[in-house]
């Protein structure tokens, strides 16, 4: 009789979970972001009769769910923490944890990829760089996992065969190879990103190749002590958050940058951005389609134009102190045939600077 009422109890209590996140899941308001995961969540699809009958309805009420489920971070959480610790397994989501480090699994080398970005960077430098700039630099920036995931058990993307193919296919620029300039401790625990303390080794590299100075004393600083990298909330595992801590001068905090896209005029670091969803863009605002930047302490009138991804937005400070103007152009964000309106390459310089992850995945640059 005993056993027959603590079954009874079970079966109520499990009911009572069931049909309570189902209600839950019914009545609460969506979600329309995820600020640990950093993306949008999906919303209730429209319901009609061509939705129904052609599956359409069906494939995102299930993705709107998923989405929408009550205490959905808990449960991701306890997910997680059974895929690492319970079950034993190497990674989740493909993010993997080792060496105390969160790095993402990014193989093998897609050559289709890594052919459409070499297209774009010819296409550019046909047109708007042949015949009138000065040097161009062009190197790869690799990811953490370069440096942890075969020595930990993870495949890891030919990296040798990426440096490689753009030295080949880019004969337009000097190969600039950063990897012996970084390991793995020059990149943040839960982001993506270097840390632009740690990269003045690589930055030198780079002005070595341009035939320009580096800053002769930095300053570190801390701008916060609360940075929760991409990483961190994807993985949806208890971490710590990190310090973001930037190098300045007094050069660089006399600079003037102007942003074509909101028409304003701003600093090198935007402390307003370490309040928003990516504190990572604290540095020159983060990935912005056109920025324009004034160094009065230069000593001639040299002009920068740096081709990046967000990595690029904390190591060009490292680079301008011999430059009077410095343009930097995200082509994942601005469509190249309008980088003429607003940039004249004559007689510049250029960097082209890109993260394996983007490269491997280049349908983002902007055709």
């Amino acid at each position: 009789m005993k056993k027959k009422t603590q079954n009874i109890y079970t079966v109520i209590v499990a009911a009572v979970l069931i049909f309570g996140l189902a209600f839950w899941a019914v009545l609460k308001p969506a979600d329309e972001f995820s600020e640990s995961e950093r993306r949008p969540l999906d919303q209730l699809p429209e319901l009609s009769v061509k939705t129904l009958l052609n599956g359409n309805f069906m494939d995102k009420f299930e993705n709107y769910t998923n989405d929408q489920f009550p205490m959905r971070d808990v449960f991701r959480s306890v997910k997680a923490l059974a895929q690492y610790y319970l079950f034993g397994l190497s990674d989740n989501n493909s993010l993997y944890f080792a060496d105390g480090y969160i790095a993402k699994l990014d193989f093998p080398l897609d050559e289709e990829s890594v052919q459409y970005a070499a297209d774009r960077f010819n296409d550019l430098y046909e047109t708007y760089m042949k015949g009138k700039v000065n040097k161009v630099v062009f190197s790869v920036v690799p990811d953490k996992g370069a440096y942890i995931g075969e020595e930990n058990g993870y495949p890891v993307m030919d990296y040798a065969a990426m440096e490689k193919f753009f030295e080949e296919n880019l004969g337009f620029a000097k190969y600039v190879s950063l990897f012996d300039s970084l390991d793995e401790e020059d990149y943040y625990f839960t982001d993506t990103h270097w840390q632009q303390q740690k990269i003045t080794e690589a930055a030198e590299k780079i002005l070595v190749s341009l035939e320009a100075k580096p800053f002769e004393d930095f300053e570190e600083k801390i701008a916060t002590e609360n940075f929760k990298g991409v990483y961190y909330g994807q993985s949806a595992l208890p971490l710590k958050p990190e310090k973001i801590v930037y190098l300045t001068t007094p050069e660089l905090e006399s600079m003037t940058v102007f942003n074509y896209e909101t028409g304003m005029k701003g600093g090198i670091y935007n402390f307003d951005k370490l309040e928003s969803k990516d504190p990572y863009e604290f540095y020159l605002s983060g990935s912005t389609s056109l920025l324009e930047v004034t160094n009065s302490s230069a000593e001639g009138d040299r002009h920068l134009i740096i081709f990046r991804d967000s990595f690029g937005s904390s190591i060009a400070p490292l680079l301008m102190r011999d430059y009077a103007k410095i343009t930097l152009i995200d082509t994942r964000y601005i469509i190249p045939s309008m980088i003429g309106e607003y940039v004249d390459f004559e007689g510049a310089d250029v960097l082209m600077i890109y993260s394996s992850l983007v490269l491997n995945e280049s349908n983002t640059l902007k055709k």
